[in-house]
C-alpha cells in the first residue's frame, strides 16, 4: 500500500494499494477519546452510513465496506453502531455532515466515505471521521486497491478509527490459524484452518489425513509452525502461507506441546519428553541447532517468549503441582509467580509485555485469566466446563480461545467454539466458523 500525505510526503508499503491522508476540513484539535484502561467503558454511539458511489459496484462496495467496519467495531464492545434507520442526513452524496442532524440522534463520532472506481479495474475508497460534537474531523484517509480487496480496506479502516478514539492499535486487519474438527470423537478429524478475524475469508490448510495440533503464527505472519503426527510420528512443520508450501523442521519423539515462535522468528521454542521428564528446547530454524533450557525429572511445558525474548513462562509440576514459572530467555533458574489455588497452564504472554493469559482448572471447572508478569493482579475473565488455549489480539486488549461444553446422554453437543473476551471480562462475542473449532492463534497485523 502506497502512503501519501496532501501535506506529507509518499510511503511505498506491501499492501499494493494507494493510501492519502486527507486534510482535516476543520482544525484538528478535537479530543474524542475512549480510556480502555479504566475497565469497562460504555460503549462510543457512532454513525457509520453506507460509502457514496455513483450505482452498480461503487454503492454496492460502499455498503459492504459500513457494514464491516460496523461489525468490527461492534465486536471491540467499545462502539455502538447507530441503526441506520434513524439517520437524518442521507451522506450516500458525499456531501459535508450537518452536525445537528447527527447530534439529534445521539453520535458522538461519524464516519463518511465514498467509493470511486479507477477504470483500470481498482476502486479509491475514502473515508472521514469525525467529530461530532465539536464538527471536527478527526482522521482522514483514501485507499485504492482492487475489489477484491475491500474487504481487507475495511479492516484497515476500522483500525484507524479505534486507534484515533481509543489510542491504542487496532487488531482488526488480522487473520486466525486454529484446528477445524469433525466426525465422531472416538475418530475425530483435525485440519489445519485460517480465516480472517471475523470468520470471513475461510480456508483449509490440510486435508485431515494426518492429526494435526495447536498452530501458532510467525511474527511476520507470513509462516505457521504446528505439530503434525503424519506417518503417526510427531513432527514440528512450517507452513508458508502465501505458497502453500510446508517443511519438517524435525522429529520429536515424545513431545507433549506444539513449538511456539521467538519474537525475532529466527527460533522455536517447544517441550520434549525423555525418560519420563518433560523439558524446555529451544530449535534455531537456521542452524536446525536444538539446545535444551531446562533439565529436571519434572515435567515443564507450554513455554511462550517475552515480547522482548528476555524472559521465559511456562508451566511445571516441580513444586508438586502444576504451576506458572518464569526464567530467562537463555533458560536457568526460574521462579514460581501464580501462588492461587487450583492449577494453571497454557500461559501466553502479551505482545504488549504486561500481561501473561493462562487457563486454570480448580474444582472441575477451566478458568481463563490473566496476571501480571511478577504473579500479582490475578483476574478471571471466563469460566465453563472446558475453556482453554487462550490467544492474544496483537495489541494485548482481546483474548480469543475456545470454549466446549458438556454432551449430553446420547454423545451430542459439547462441540469446541472460538470465542474472543476483552480485558474486562465483560464482552464475550462468539466467532462463527464452518464446524466445530479449537485451539486458536491469533496473527500480527497483517501491515
Amino acid at each position: 500500500m502506497r502512503k501519501t500525505g496532501l501535506v506529507a510526503g509518499t510511503v511505498t508499503t506491501a499492501l499494493g494499494a494507494v493510501v492519502l491522508l486527507l486534510a482535516a476540513v476543520f482544525p484538528a484539535h478535537a479530543e474524542l477519546r475512549l480510556d480502555i484502561t479504566r475497565g469497562k467503558v460504555e460503549p462510543m454511539p457512532i454513525a457509520i452510513p453506507s460509502f457514496a458511489g455513483n450505482g452498480g459496484e461503487e454503492s454496492q462496495t460502499g455498503g459492504q465496506l459500513a457494514q464491516v467496519i460496523s461489525a468490527d467495531l461492534d465486536r471491540s464492545g467499545l462502539f455502538r453502531p447507530i441503526d441506520p434507520k434513524s439517520f437524518i442526513q442521507n451522506v450516500s452524496t458525499g456531501e459535508q455532515p450537518r452536525f445537528g442532524d447527527w447530534r439529534q440522534i445521539n453520535a458522538q463520532a461519524l464516519v463518511t466515505g465514498t467509493v470511486k472506481g479507477e477504470g483500470d479495474g481498482r476502486f479509491r475508497v475514502e473515508f472521514r471521521l469525525w467529530d461530532v460534537g465539536a464538527e471536527q474531523q478527526l482522521a482522514g484517509y483514501a485507499y485504492t486497491t482492487t475489489r477484491q480487496n475491500w474487504r481487507r480496506i475495511a479492516h484497515i479502516i476500522a483500525d484507524e478509527i479505534y486507534k484515533r478514539i481509543t489510542g491504542e492499535d487496532g487488531y482488526f486487519d488480522t487473520r486466525i490459524v486454529y484446528i477445524a474438527e469433525s466426525g465422531p470423537a472416538q475418530d475425530r478429524v483435525k485440519r489445519l484452518a485460517i480465516m480472517d478475524q471475523d470468520g470471513a475469508n475461510h480456508q483449509y490448510l490440510t486435508d485431515g489425513r494426518s492429526l494435526v495440533l495447536t498452530p501458532r503464527f510467525s511474527p511476520s505472519a507470513q509462516e505457521i509452525t504446528y505439530l503434525s503426527y503424519a506417518g503417526k510420528t510427531p513432527r514440528v512443520y512450517l507452513f508458508n502461507i502465501d505458497t502453500g508450501q510446508q517443511e519438517s523442521i524435525g522429529d520429536f519423539p515424545g513431545m507433549t506441546f506444539a513449538p511456539r515462535f521467538s519474537p525475532d522468528g529466527n527460533r522455536v521454542i517447544l517441550s520434549k519428553a525423555e525418560n519420563g521428564a518433560t523439558n524446555i528446547f529451544v530449535l534455531d530454524l537456521r542452524t536446525r541447532r536444538l539446545s535444551r533450557l531446562t533439565d529436571g525429572n519434572s515435567i515443564d511445558t507450554t513455554p511462550s517468549y517475552s515480547p522482548d525474548a528476555s524472559k521465559i513462562v511456562f508451566n511445571s509440576d516441580r513444586g508438586g503441582s502444576q504451576q506458572l514459572y518464569v526464567m530467562s530467555g537463555e533458560g536457568g533458574a526460574a521462579k514460581r509467580i501464580s501462588f492461587g489455588s487450583g492449577k494453571y497452564g497454557t500461559p501466553v504472554w502479551s505482545p504488549r509485555g504486561d500481561k501473561i493469559a493462562f487457563t486454570k482448572i480448580e474444582g472441575g471447572t477451566f478458568y481463563i485469566g490473566v496476571m501480571n508478569p511478577d504473579g500479582s493482579g490475578e483476574r478471571l475473565l471466563t469460566q465453563d466446563f472446558l475453556v482453554e488455549g487462550p490467544t492474544w489480539a496483537p495489541n494485548g486488549r482481546v483474548l480469543m480461545y475456545f470454549r466446549q461444553g458438556r454432551t449430553d446422554k446420547s454423545g451430542q453437543g459439547g462441540a469446541p467454539r472460538l470465542v474472543t473476551v476483552d480485558l474486562t471480562g465483560s464482552n464475550e462475542r462468539e466467532v462463527k466458523t464452518p464446524a466445530a473449532a479449537s485451539d486458536p492463534a491469533w496473527s500480527p497485523l497483517l501491515r
